[in-house]
């Protein structure tokens, strides 16, 4: 799966009334989001070198002629523009969202692979988690709305992956909630 949660507590076993988390403290959870890849590097060098030695073979039919001289750069533009967006498919899988959650405040940065890194933070006491079933850009569309905006997280996941990414949020915001209010 594409979201990897990470336990970043250091003391008490479950969110509890016992606040021993002050600023600067480990979160109490860390959430990391990636873009899947269906294809591994590895797999890339074997589909280049299949895709060149595909394209080869009817070459062979006109070895020696002038006809090869007038197909060859049309092959070899083919796989220099699979080859081209292959490597920025990789370059845009290295998007990655970091979703940190305190029990004072909750933090989501987004670095992209170009452009600027883009953060929100909000009290997780007021933050809602919103799972839009259609009418946004993606089936399941996933938000997150407090401090006044309201931001996507993990719009590159699967809907399934986001509908249970959202259960997941609403519990542990739920139980932080409920931690709170025992305070």
């Amino acid at each position: 799966m594409p979201f990897e949660w990470q336990d970043g507590k250091r003391e008490a076993p479950e969110i509890s009334g016992a606040s021993c988390f002050g600023a600067g403290d480990a979160p109490l959870a860390r959430l990391s989001l990636w873009p899947y890849r269906s294809l591994s590097r590895r797999g890339f060098v074997w589909f280049i070198a299949v895709t060149v030695a595909l394209i080869s073979l009817p070459l062979l039919a006109v070895l020696g002629t002038m006809l090869l001289w007038g197909l060859l750069p049309f092959l070899a533009a083919a796989v220099g523009a699979m080859w081209y967006f292959l490597e920025r498919s990789y370059k845009d899988g290295t998007l990655l969202e970091e979703l940190e959650i305190w029990s004072d405040h909750i933090s989501l940065r987004r670095h992209e692979p170009r452009g600027p890194e883009r953060s929100w933070e909000a009290n997780p006491y007021w933050v809602s988690v919103h799972l839009h079933p259609s009418g946004g850009p993606v089936e399941n569309y996933l938000t997150l709305k407090g401090g006044g905006r309201e931001v996507e997280l993990g719009a590159f996941l699967t809907p399934e992956e986001r509908a249970e990414l959202h259960d997941q949020l609403t519990y542990l915001l739920i139980r932080l909630r409920e931690a709170e209010a025992r305070i």
